[in-house]
């Protein structure tokens, strides 16, 4: 793999390494299995992505990788574990997920106590509280949690998907 820069195109690269290595970290690693994991795993992830940009543009070891990956139009780990959540909170809003991840994405004015708050009307959702660590990695937890935080634009808007 080492040779694939010298021997393809730029395109030819950026896919091959798309398939080979991103997808394997990302079904592995992404949505909200890892939504709390360790600093040092995410770093190791982030190495794995840096060395594939790399690999794709041939740039040298030792350069910063940030603006690589925006060139590349790729995010980092931590922001693609946050998109691919959100995305599923879209899809289970707009009746596109499985019914399971459906009914963890309560809106709040679905609630009969906050029914009249200001909050209700804003597309959020309710986030269930935990008393252990571990329940915050959950995606009852966690996909709530990232659709809370997205702007209020990006909440209120239709999009199709």
């Amino acid at each position: 793999m080492v040779d694939l820069h010298s021997h393809t195109s730029t395109n030819t690269a950026q896919i091959f390494c798309s398939l080979f290595s991103l997808t394997r970290v990302s079904s592995i690693y992404c949505n909200s299995m890892s939504a709390d994991v360790s600093g040092q795993l995410l770093h190791r992830l982030q190495v794995i992505q840096n060395a594939a940009a790399r690999l794709v543009t041939g740039v040298r070891k030792y350069e910063r990788t940030t603006p690589v990956l925006r060139s590349l139009h790729w995010l980092t780990v931590r922001q693609r574990i946050t998109f691919k959540t959100a995305v599923i909170v879209f899809k289970c809003l707009h009746g596109q997920a499985p019914l399971y991840l459906t009914e963890l994405c309560r809106p709040i004015s679905s609630d009969a106590g906050h029914r009249h708050l200001r909050s209700a009307f804003t597309r959020r959702l309710i986030v269930p509280r935990t008393k252990i660590s571990y329940g915050g990695r959950s995606f009852s937890v966690h996909g709530p949690s990232v659709w809370n935080s997205l702007p209020n634009d990006l909440r209120l808007s239709d999009m199709s998907f």
